[in-house]
């Protein structure tokens, strides 16, 4: 134990073995070993968080930053803080919402210059897939990003237009053939068009302009490319539990699709969403309470792989009270952890779940092999959460840029006392260090 720079003692550490009472030790940012509860340690700085439990800190893969160009709706150095305040260690930004969008490596390099000094977390990116840049998306996946997004319906920024049947199948080839993963926000613009479009303050009439068909055609449509094009796919932010038994059967036949959902879809519900309340718009859109829970049956029987949670904040201004031209969006960082947490232990989910669902899997979906799991040879990346203490959402004591949340005035379990990133304390008890983060690129 000589060499070890670090202890950190808990009676319950997540582990990939299950939750024990252990003793991590850390040297150089990494996990060297993890040990029995009274192991010696001397030579060793020991941080004892008694019965607090140490979790591996989450990965999330479904960030919108926005910065550089739209740095007033959010930007790095607000959505790593939140980031961090909620357990958070790794997030991989999406590739559009900043100006310019990363479709290039010009534009890649930008958002890295300016994400470098500001992130207090990891940070990694993706590329984004688009009718003209097919002749980009090599170059991109040598520069690192971690795959690509693209839309198969209008993004609702114009850099950033959508993918039509044809220019997919271009796009998942080039991507297929050097074995990159693109990722797709699924819904079917045919269906979106042929949907009632009222406008005005009603969720119901919102609801009612994103049916789930037009997400289950989308997704079918996908599946059925990656079939014919052996190509590796995964499916953003799923709403709609119809399309699970296409997904499920996909997969078993070896279709190499993977799917997320996000905090909102479980812990949130239409019936409860009042009217005006733009807060809670985001497309897909939160559905109904029986939707949620077959949502919640596929994450627990494995169709659904991970969690995800979509941040996608913008200025209060547009979040007026018609749901037709407020902007789309649930910002969801800093709560996701205790959100999920607080519906996953009503339904009888453990721990250990959220942790598999929220950094274990996400890790691996890029291929982050150092990440998501406490173990020897990991980085040291750690949250620390007393899970029975619960806390009233005040939007005030948020951290994103722009505090406007659907999580205002509810009582969440699982509160986050300190977050660590590669064996270096980032934030307890609301302070932070300076930003600590790294820069992640694919590793080939």
């Amino acid at each position: 134990m000589s060499d070890a720079e670090l202890v950190l003692r808990s009676t319950r550490v997540i582990t990939p073995e299950g939750t024990r009472p252990a003793s991590v030790a850390v040297a150089d940012g990494r996990i060297t070993a993890v040990l029995p509860h009274g192991a010696p340690v001397a030579a060793a700085r020991v941080e004892d968080l008694g019965d607090d439990v140490l979790l591996p800190g989450l990965v999330d893969t479904h960030v919108h930053v926005n910065d550089p160009g739209r740095t007033e709706w959010e930007g790095f150095w607000t959505a790593t803080r939140a980031a961090a305040a909620g357990g958070i260690t790794t997030l991989v930004d999406m590739p559009l919402n900043s100006l310019p969008p990363t479709t290039t490596v010009d534009h890649l390099l930008t958002k890295q210059e300016v994400a470098r000094p500001k992130a207090h977390i990891d940070v990694g990116f993706w590329g984004g897939a688009l009718p003209a840049n097919v002749k980009d998306l090599r170059p991109l996946h040598d520069a690192g990003v971690f795959g690509f997004k693209a839309f198969l319906s209008p993004s609702g920024v114009d850099e950033f237009p959508h993918l039509d049947q044809e220019q997919l199948a271009q796009s998942m080839a080039e991507i297929a053939g050097f074995g990159g993963l693109l990722i797709v926000h699924a819904e079917d613009p045919h269906h979106l068009a042929a949907a009632p479009q009222q406008g005005g303050p009603r969720y119901a009439h919102f609801l009612a302009s994103r049916p789930r068909d037009a997400e289950d055609t989308a997704i079918a449509n996908l599946v059925a490319q990656a079939r014919r094009l052996n190509a590796r796919v995964h499916v953003l932010h799923l709403s709609s539990s119809d399309a699970l038994p296409l997904i499920a059967a996909a997969r078993a036949e070896g279709v190499r699709v993977t799917v997320e959902t996000c905090p909102h879809y479980l812990t949130l519900t239409a019936e409860e969403v009042p009217d005006g309340a733009s807060e809670f718009k985001c497309c897909p859109p939160i559905r109904e309470a029986a939707n949620q829970d077959l949502l919640w049956q596929a994450l627990a029987d494995g169709t659904i792989d991970c969690v995800v949670t979509d941040h996608s904040p913008s200025t209060a201004d547009l979040k007026t009270d018609d749901f037709a031209t407020a902007w789309g969006g649930i910002s969801g960082l800093q709560l996701s952890l205790p959100a999920v947490w607080t519906e996953a232990r009503r339904r009888g989910h453990t721990l250990e779940d959220v942790v598999r669902w929220m950094s274990t899997r996400t890790a691996d979906l890029v291929g982050l092999a150092h990440k998501g799991a406490i173990e020897a040879g990991r980085d040291a990346d750690f949250a620390v959460l007393a899970p029975d203490e619960t806390f009233t959402v005040d939007p005030n004591s948020l951290q994103h840029r722009n505090r406007v949340t659907a999580y205002a005035g509810r009582t969440l379990s699982g509160v986050v006392k300190s977050t660590w990133l590669r064996g270096e304390r980032i934030v307890a008890n609301g302070e932070f260090t300076e930003p600590k983060g790294r820069l992640l690129t694919r590793t080939p």
